[in-house]
């Protein structure tokens, strides 16, 4: 996100609330935030979008400028009919059929010309929409984690929703913005043709609208500005509510919270208000300037009627001129506004599809052989997510292919940072990490992913069935195959207790399911995932005691054949590791099995001593009981 939106500003109003930030400040702190009236950039963008369906917006133009000259002809039809066709005698007759003929086919052309606008202006724009947001989700799955990480998800999806219909709606109007445009001009021209003087008396009215426009402009931008800013300030309130939503009820928060989003909430109201009234207001001084100037015509076109100085039909003519005059003046108020949404729109897209994409596939990028031999190597690596403040300091150890080791220390000694470092969510600054031989930054993503899998503190699944969760790293994996892996971590047995067993339906995030029960399932995933390294960042927090036994079983049969990486904070769950690497703010301190650290007696010795020991004291015999029950 933008440094812009992060930042608040510190004005305060008198009642103690922060405003809007649309509100306050000059013209050009909003242009920084929002982007210029007409932003010529935005609409370059957004023609790159547009431009695959072109041919149906020139057709679509040409629809829209064979209906504005339809408009333009039927007052001259009328007016010719009145002048030529009201006259005694067989002539008058033929004019009057040939007038009726033309109306006729004008009316034909309106009809055509309008559902062709209509239709490929409509389409068009919901074929842009689906591109723009397929861009965006595109781009997002692909930027820096650190980027997600600082970013307000309600904000998120107010871009991939709200903006992006700015984004259509301004599409659908731009074009009808051509004919109005064309209508005006059109109008202008045929009434000066008609009657010079006529025409000037009519345009008089013109200035008027002019000066309050000159007026309304400033003022109804900042409003729709401010309007758009509290939209998305409510939105990510509310967006993070609901994910908040069980620690404020444990925390009994329900009541503050609804009043800090009742705040923002109320906020947006009134800005909306605000920008309605300003979007409104045009249309009944337009509709008071029509009624001036027909009112003119009348009076002075009737006068010249009378002294036989003006053709009855002039005068009706300019009256529907007049009528459609100022339609279109009053369709392009509506549409500024229209058009201010989606510059914001459009700037706010932008800066989602310019994040830049931090990690990317070198140009002579490598593919990782699924027979490569699964070591892991951290040489000399410096990382930090600050740069300036590093997390890793110049770490480096190897882990051969097969062997299992972990990974423990206190919190923020720099575990989970490793492990993001091999699956390359994040670069190093210095040094490098080998997976296979390699270094990662040589190796393809997709190449790489597929070769670790990763069991995380959080498991996370998709809304979906069981069968497709577990087989979600690996989609043609066959049922079989998911049931046997399902088995090897004690997950079957629990699956096939729910209603439809494989096939049950997952609420969002799991939520149907415990916790342990998650974390069982993920465990599944990564064993279907058949990959040569297999990450458990702290895989087994979340599970109790018992099941975790179950899991130690089938760890041993996970591991077979692969090069493991653990992390656990119960130090007691990774004694049988190959080896142990102890971290301490940020730097290697020791290294060996679990009995050799625990002679050594430092840092793993201590937090062992002062942490796990009791589990041992545990009876083998009582934690095979137990874990028996539990299973069934």
């Amino acid at each position: 996100m933008s440094e812009e939106l992060e930042t608040e500003r510190p004005d305060i109003r008198e009642d103690g609330r922060r405003p809007p930030r649309a509100v306050v400040g000059s013209h050009r702190i909003e242009e920084e935030i929002f982007g210029k009236v007409f932003d010529s950039n935005i609409i370059r963008r957004i023609w790159a979008f547009v431009n695959p369906y072109r041919t149906k917006i020139y057709l679509a133009v040409a629809a829209v400028l064979a209906f504005t000259a339809m408009q333009l002809i039927i007052p001259l039809i009328i007016r010719y009919a009145i002048d030529n066709g009201m006259q005694p005698g067989n002539a008058s007759h033929t004019v009057l059929y040939w007038c009726i003929a033309g109306f006729a086919a004008a009316i034909l052309v309106n009809f055509v010309a309008s559902y062709a606008q209509e239709t490929l202006v409509g389409g068009v724009a919901e074929d842009v929409l689906f591109d723009i947001r397929r861009a965006m989700f595109s781009h997002l799955q692909r930027v820096s984690l650190s980027w997600m990480d600082k970013t307000e998800v309600g904000r998120l999806m107010s871009r991939l929703q709200g903006d992006v219909n700015s984004m259509q709606e301004f599409l659908e109007t731009s074009v009808l913005s051509v004919g109005d445009i064309t209508l005006l001009f059109g109008i202008v021209i045929v009434m000066l043709t008609l009657d010079f003087k006529l025409g000037l008396l009519t345009l008089s009215a013109l200035p008027v609208l002019f000066i309050v426009r000159i007026f309304w402009l400033p003022r109804a931008r900042k409003s729709f500005m401010a309007a758009h800013e509290t939209n998305s300030i409510a939105n990510g309130a509310l967006a993070e509510a609901i994910h908040g939503v069980r620690a404020v009820q444990s925390m009994d928060r329900e009541r503050i919270n609804f009043a800090l989003y009742d705040d923002k909430a109320r906020a947006n109201l009134m800005t909306h208000l605000s920008a309605a009234r300003y979007a409104q207001v045009m249309v009944p001084i337009v509709d008071s300037l029509t009624g001036l100037a027909m009112a003119l015509v009348i009076v002075v076109g009737g006068a010249r009627v009378l002294n036989q100085a003006l053709d009855v039909g002039v005068m009706v003519a300019f009256l529907f001129y007049i009528q459609r005059f100022f339609d279109p003046i009053r369709s392009l108020t509506l549409q500024y506004s229209v058009m201010q949404r989606a510059m914001a729109s459009g700037q706010r897209l932008t800066e989602v599809l310019d994040v830049p994409v931090d990690i990317q596939d070198a140009p002579d990028a490598k593919t990782l052989s699924p027979d490569m031999d699964g070591s892991v190597e951290f040489r000399d690596v410096v990382f930090g997510y600050n740069p300036k403040h590093p997390v890793l300091k110049h770490v480096s150890f190897k882990v051969n292919p097969g062997e299992t080791v972990a990974l423990v220390g206190p919190t923020g000694s720099g575990k989970s940072s490793c492990m993001s470092l091999i699956h390359r969510f994040y670069d190093v600054q210095q040094g490098e990490v080998l997976v296979g031989g390699h270094d990662v930054r040589d190796l393809t993503q997709d190449s790489l992913g597929r070769q670790i899998a990763m069991v995380l503190q959080e498991p996370y699944l998709f809304t979906g069935t069981v069968f497709d969760n577990i087989r979600y790293h690996m989609k043609d994996a066959s049922r079989e195959k998911v049931i046997e892996a399902a088995k090897a971590v004690g997950a079957h047995d629990f699956i096939m207790r729910l209603p439809e067993g494989y096939d049950s339906i997952l609420g969002q995030r799991g939520g149907n399911l415990s916790l342990g029960q998650r974390q069982l399932i993920s465990f599944a995933r990564a064993l279907v995932a058949d990959a040569k390294i297999l990450v458990l960042d702290e895989a087994t927090a979340n599970i109790d005691s018992y099941t975790e036994m179950l899991i130690q079983k089938a760890l041993v049969k996970l591991l077979e054949g692969r090069t493991g990486l653990v992390i656990a904070h119960r130090l007691a769950t990774i004694r049988e590791a190959d080896r142990i690497i102890v971290l301490q703010n940020g730097e290697l301190i020791e290294s060996g099995n679990h009995a050799a650290l625990m002679k050594n007696d430092k840092l793993y010795s201590k937090l062992y001593n002062l942490n796990y020991s009791s589990f041992d004291d545990i009876p083998e015999d009582v934690i095979e009981e137990a874990a028996t029950e539990q299973a069934t």
